[in-house]
């Protein structure tokens, strides 16, 4: 009968049962009990209950059951270390027993018990298995060193394990030198003081080459790793240490080759790249790798992305093996795209011609993205070797005589490339793409066309008008699209000024007035003011010759690429990234504001996005806190203050700033812009970074532009793949925040940013939230959906509509009870009361009335927040003190602290 009839469902009373059983005293009906409970336990059931009657078995000569016992107890340890304790004893009793087995058991079962109280009991009996005379048990032994060191790392050292284990670096038995070589890479990894602190000598190297040819593969991969490390004193000894590790690269185990692989690699640094024996060792490199492409496809993923490493790093490894990279039908995707970034790291004089005529294949399949790839290989082909450019063009007029709408706009895209890097040589085909003008609808093509019509302006007859084609549908493009028709409508004005001028002005307007974007203001800004201040300059900023593309455009930085050639056969080496980016140890990258968290879970099913209605609740992490507002003081006597605020309510108002003049007008007339307004650069917070956001980072600002809150937002793609589908929703907060458009995002390429403007409502679900200002927000990607929580500043929630009239503000001072007023004083004030005037006014809080008492100065002002709540406010200031007396009145007392928050940074000069 099979073990399946231990997973049968529970009976009634059966633990009663079973705890009788382990109780009895035939040996057969005990090992059935602790079977039935490994098995209840292996399906999530709770068997703890039985843990000092399954302890009480471990006294038994019967090993089968003893390794049950141990199973239970390694699992239960933790949630039981009292009882656990009882336990010790036994495994001490199990080192001494005469059975190799039995003693190799116990000392397996010590490293997977982790629990620090009885830790210190088993240093005894690890030290005895460290010096076991059966060799099955020092390596069980050595590993558990590196399990104990995870638990306590100060025991281990002070106790010696570490001697203990660098003495089994020299053991006669090859798969206890290779454990032991394991337990001290994971231990240095650990500990973060790398390989060198165990003094690797060439002793001991010479050692380890010893034992490679007789340990299992996994010994020869951990020996293998530990080499690598390893720095030789000079190029003899590096050579003796590669012709000793040769034959590895002829091993069947794709693990033992590429480490193997990493060992020569790093070794032939040190030799010189002119020798013989440098050339010799690049071609024996090209077998064993060209045999690992023969294997599964996850192995000829892993082998390729460790290939176009070593081709960054030794181009001349597999030139002659370019059939090799050859795509197969029946190659899974994420292999053929690989294959392809190869073949376009092998391309030379010699074999451009055969590798194109095979993309020319490729660009027939069905897969829309390898075809993609595949003509987007050509063009890198074209770039990379000038001799074939020729050949290399002509095949894309061949694909874009298809007709087939992602070929053509694939094409288009790179022979932009090519423009760039062969200027006017191959301006003939552009009468071609002209007529292929109305298939692209691909933001990348669109702005791959537009770009080629602003640069050859001058060639094009009819630029102007297929140029206003594109600035037609101006406000329906992307912003990628958006910023190369400004571009190019500007280079037309300057090459065609009578007929681009109507043209230029309207995009300019377009793009400063219009749009919501920074990066497209600030661009239409600056051009605004250079045509319209000296169009000579101009003509030099925009027209001048543009630095020409190389094509070795995903070459790795060369301290980066070596630290990952250090890594070959790694995570690192497949993911080109370096260690400390990823895993449970990373270190983060991107400084943020504040410990945000993605949600595991949500209530927010993906098929909302796209509706009115709001979200229940959004299960975001909390943002970082706001700084404690001020402690408030005694408010002063209410007669007093409503007589003195009645006096000044007398007098005249603070003046207003004029308003700025200047428009499109001015643009060409030779003359300085004037009333041009400023575009002042966002200061971006980080919301979301990318470990918590599956590779997305998000980071953002708040603002209020042309009496709206919009906020700015900036996306970058992490991953290695495109992000697009950009949708976004907002849970119930305190304000009634809520999108008031889609939002408008094109796709974000791989370690690309992009930036997007959503403006904002107040019209939305409200909820109180805590902070009273935190928002959260989710945002759906084409890979999936991730959540954040950031802070809308109190000062971006006033709204424009907040001034009150004087013998309002009055009748309102007096209406609001005196409980509901919060004074303070706020310190490490900088600004003046005339430059505090103007910082509150630009921010909403609205000046009623200003007067000069004794040598401080009054100032009453008030705002409301985009939720109705009305705010009332007391200055007093007193010249060099640093400090302002503040009054507020509010009948809604929750927004006090973050009113108090928002004036203490614009008075300090922070907003």
């Amino acid at each position: 009968m099979t073990d399946s009839k231990y997973f049968s469902t529970t009976k009634k009373g059966e633990i009663a049962e079973l705890k009788a059983e382990l109780h009895g005293d035939k040996r057969d009906k005990k090992r059935e009990a602790v079977k039935k409970i490994i098995a209840m336990m292996t399906v999530g059931k709770d068997v703890s209950s039985l843990f000092p009657d399954v302890i009480n078995c471990m006294q038994t000569p019967d090993i089968e059951l003893k390794k049950l016992v141990y199973l239970y107890l390694m699992n239960y340890a933790k949630s039981q270390p009292d009882m656990a304790i009882m336990a010790v004893n036994t495994f001490v009793r199990d080192c001494d027993d005469p059975n190799p087995l039995l003693r190799a058991l116990a000392v397996r079962t010590m490293g997977c018990i982790r629990v620090d109280k009885i830790t210190e009991y088993l240093c005894d009996p690890l030290r005895k298995c460290l010096k076991d005379t059966d060799p099955y048990v020092r390596k069980t032994a050595a590993v558990c060193v590196a399990k104990m060191y995870d638990i306590s790392a100060d025991m281990v050292e002070d106790q010696g394990f570490l001697d203990l284990l660098k003495e089994l670096l020299s053991d006669s038995n090859p798969m206890v030198v290779a454990n032991a070589a394991a337990a001290l890479a994971e231990i240095s990894d650990s500990s973060g003081r790398g390989l060198d602190s165990f003094a690797m000598t060439a002793s001991l190297v010479n050692k380890l080459l010893a034992a490679l040819n007789e340990c299992t593969e996994w010994g020869q991969t951990f020996i293998l790793d530990s080499l690598a490390l390893y720095q030789p004193s000079d190029d003899r000894e590096a050579k003796s240490i590669i012709e000793r590790v040769t034959p590895r690269l002829a091993h069947a185990n794709a693990a033992v080759v590429l480490s193997a692989v990493k060992v020569i690699i790093r070794l032939m640094s040190m030799l010189d790249n002119t020798s013989e024996f440098y050339e010799t060792m690049l071609k024996k490199l090209s077998a064993p790798l060209v045999t690992l492409l023969a294997g599964s496809p996850e192995i000829q993923y892993v082998a390729l992305r460790n290939i176009s490493l070593i081709l960054q790093k030794h181009p001349d490894v597999l030139r002659g093996d370019i059939k090799v990279f050859f795509v197969k039908y029946n190659d899974p995707i994420y292999v053929k795209l690989e294959k392809l970034s190869v073949m376009v790291r092998l391309c030379n004089d010699t074999n451009t011609r055969s590798i194109l005529t095979e993309l020319k294949e490729y660009a027939s399949e069905v897969d829309v993205d390898f075809v993609r790839k595949a003509v987007h290989a050509i063009g890198r082909c074209a770039i990379k070797v000038s001799s074939e450019t020729e050949r290399a063009v002509q095949t894309l007029l061949e694909l874009i005589e298809t007709k087939v709408n992602y070929v053509v706009q694939e094409a288009v895209v790179v022979i932009k490339d090519i423009f760039r890097k062969y200027p006017n040589k191959y301006e003939g085909i552009i009468a071609t793409l002209c007529e292929n003008l109305d298939v692209l609808d691909e933001p990348e093509a669109r702005g791959a066309m537009v770009w080629i019509l602003g640069e050859y302006a001058d060639r094009i007859d009819n630029a102007a008008e297929l140029l206003t084609g594109f600035v037609d549908s101006f406000s329906e493009e992307t912003v990628h699209v958006q910023l190369q028709i400004l571009t190019a409508v500007v280079k037309l004005f300057l090459k065609q000024p009578t007929s681009g001028q109507d043209l230029v002005q309207t995009v300019l307007s377009l793009a400063t007035q219009d749009s919501d974007n920074p990066d497209l203001r600030d661009r239409g800004y600056i051009y605004w003011r250079l045509l319209s201040t000296d169009p000579a300059a101009a003509k030099e900023v925009v027209l001048t010759d543009k630095p020409r593309i190389n094509e070795e455009t995903d070459q790795l930085e060369a301290g980066l690429l070596d630290e990952l050639i250090s890594n070959i056969a790694t995570l690192a080496a497949v993911y080109h990234k370096p260690a400390s980016t990823f895993g449970s140890t990373s270190i983060p990258v991107q400084r943020m504001s504040g410990p945000v968290r993605a949600a595991t879970s949500t209530s927010m099913e993906h098929d909302d996005f796209g509706t009115e209605e709001a979200s229940a609740d959004i299960p975001v992490a909390q943002p970082v806190s706001q700084p404690t507002p001020v402690q408030p003081v005694a408010a002063p006597a209410a007669s007093s203050n409503n007589c003195l605020l009645g006096d000044l309510l007398m007098d005249t108002p603070a003046p207003t700033a004029a308003a700025p003049g200047g428009g499109l007008s001015d643009l060409l007339g030779g003359g300085v812009l004037n009333g041009m307004p400023g575009a002042p650069a966002i200061k971006y917070e980080g919301w979301l970074a990318e470990q918590q956001g599956k590779g997305l980072r998000i980071e953002g600002a708040f603002a209020r532009r042309n009496g709206q809150l919009v906020m700015d937002m900036r996306f970058t793609n992490c991953t290695m793949q495109p992000l697009s589908g950009f949708a976004i929703q907002f849970n119930k907060n305190s304000f009634g925040l809520s999108p008031a458009a889609a939002l408008s995002m094109p796709a974000v390429m791989p370690s690309n940013s992009e930036c997007a403007s959503l403006p904002l409502t107040a019209g939305g679900q409200m909820q109180r939230m805590e902070p009273l200002n935190m928002l959260q927000v989710a945002v759906k990607t084409s890979v999936d959906v991730v959540y954040f929580a950031c802070n809308v500043p109190f000062q971006s929630l006033w709204a424009e509509d907040g001034e009150m009239e004087r013998k309002s503000f009055l009748t309102t001072w007096k209406e609001i009870p005196s409980t509901n007023e919060v004074s303070s004083v706020l310190s490490g004030v900088v600004l003046t009361a005339d430059a505090a005037e103007a910082a509150l006014k630009s921010q909403n809080f609205f000046i009623i009335a200003k007067r000069n008492v004794d040598t401080q100065t009054m100032i009453y002002a008030s705002a409301k927040y985009t939720n109705g709540v009305a705010v009332l406010a007391e200055f007093k200031f007193a010249p060099g003190t640093g400090n302002v007396a503040l009054a507020l009145k509010t009948r809604s007392l929750e927004v006090i602290a973050g009113t108090q928050f928002a004036l203490t940074q614009i008075l300090q000069g922070q907003a």
